[in-house]
């Protein structure tokens, strides 16, 4: 490669392109005209390899097969549209690997498509960038096909075995519009996300759903459960409809946590403006406090100062106190890690931000297909699991051990 791509090559090739007018990039460019060179040699060496000998040698009289000629056909590249000559063999059995039969892409188009539609992009937008960048000539229709192939891994996915144990998993969910019955409706896409021994994070799946309940938190439980999961140690949620129940009657042992962050926001929705200030700073009395006896009288000093007024704040803490009070007996370091659902937040707003430019989902696949490509993507720039943001995870799993003792082992 080195002597081919010489410094002296690739001058007398961009001054032969410059002397006669031809530029460098653009469909009749030089580059574009390499790369069909490039295609067509690639596939001479191809047949000479499936047939067994070079044109011309005496060594193919009486093999059986020959070359045909060849058939000319233009295929989309990141150079753009380029025109090949393929061969062809007179047995037709010639399978070429290059440039695939009936294919009309080569290269990297079909990864750039995947990756431009994981970003949120439609397929119209698609379409118009690959033909003002690349000038191919695509369609909408295509370039939904092309990203159907993760169709088969989105199964495989969602069906994979998982780990035995997890100490911590998560459970939120974003809001989505889909078309389903002839009407566009909103629906939940649920996200479940385990927290490992490692202290690495990893989505174990997705559930769209129009409704919650125990019977779907039960449905979703149970496929974790046939794909391995055995214990769940600590499930930290926001008060999903029907999640506890059904978690409790899967994984009998579970402890439900419900996320602290929810129930402050959740009460002050109930909070003027200018009481806002005042009703945190009594609030945090409560979930800071060193005991669940601690909790309950700072509980009933904020009902005290802003029952009266707010009734419906202190009905959000006293609906949530069962699934709160969990939290108050654990290390700081574990509290840090639980107090919030925010490490599978992080996931939820990268996935706004592909599905906001969205208006709808034709149907339930189409969005799970964009979801888990947006999961896929963020998986890769964080280069695989990645760890849940604490320091203090080690002291967290010791205190774990100890807490629910012959569980993670």
């Amino acid at each position: 490669m080195a002597a081919v791509l010489s410094d002296e090559a690739i001058d007398n090739l961009l001054a032969d392109a410059e002397s006669s007018g031809t530029p460098v990039d653009g469909v009749h460019g030089l580059l574009n005209r390499l790369t069909s060179r490039v295609l067509e040699r690639a596939l001479e060496t191809e047949m000479t390899d499936h047939l067994g000998y070079e044109p011309g040698d005496p060594a193919g009289r009486g093999s059986g097969n020959s070359r045909n000629g060849r058939s000319a056909k233009t295929v989309a590249t990141t150079a753009g549209p380029v025109n090949v000559t393929v061969p062809r063999d007179r047995n037709s059995t010639f399978a070429p690997q290059i440039v695939p039969k009936h294919s009309r892409r080569v290269g990297a188009i079909e990864d750039i498509i995947l990756s431009l539609y994981a970003r949120g992009l439609s397929t119209r937008e698609i379409e118009a960038h690959l033909k003002e960048i690349y000038d191919i000539n695509t369609s909408p229709a295509l370039i939904s096909k092309i990203t159907d192939v993760v169709v088969d891994e989105i199964t495989l996915w969602q069906n994979r075995p998982v780990d035995e144990v997890y100490p911590i998993v998560y459970v939120d969910a974003i809001r989505i519009r889909v078309r389903d019955r002839g009407s566009v409706t909103l629906k939940s896409a649920h996200l479940v996300v385990g927290v490992d021994v490692d202290g690495l994070k990893d989505v174990l799946g997705i559930w769209i759903a129009a409704e919650e309940g125990a019977k779907f938190w039960a449905h979703v439980l149970t496929q974790l459960r046939n794909r391995g999961l055995r214990d769940v140690l600590i499930l930290c949620c926001d008060g999903l409809t029907g999640l506890p129940d059904a978690a409790r009657s899967v994984f009998d042992k579970v402890t439900v946590q419900t996320c602290v962050v929810h129930v402050i926001r959740n009460t002050m929705r109930f909070i003027s403006y200018g009481d806002r200030k005042k009703v945190a700073t009594a609030m945090r009395h409560i979930y800071t406090a060193p005991g669940v006896a601690a909790a309950e009288i700072a509980l009933k000093e904020f009902e005290q100062n802003f029952g009266q007024q707010y009734p419906g704040a202190i009905e959000v803490w006293k609906n949530a106190w069962n699934e709160f009070i969990p939290f108050l007996d654990y290390p700081a370091e574990l509290r840090r890690i639980v107090y919030t659902t925010n490490l599978i937040e992080s996931i939820n707003y990268q996935l706004r931000k592909i599905t906001k430019t969205r208006g709808h989902f034709p149907d339930d696949d189409a969005a799970m297909k964009l979801l888990f490509l947006g999961i896929r993507n963020i998986s890769r720039k964080r280069g695989g699991a990645s760890g849940t943001g604490t320091h203090g995870w080690k002291k967290a799993l010791n205190f774990l051990v100890v807490e629910f003792p012959g569980r993670l082992t």
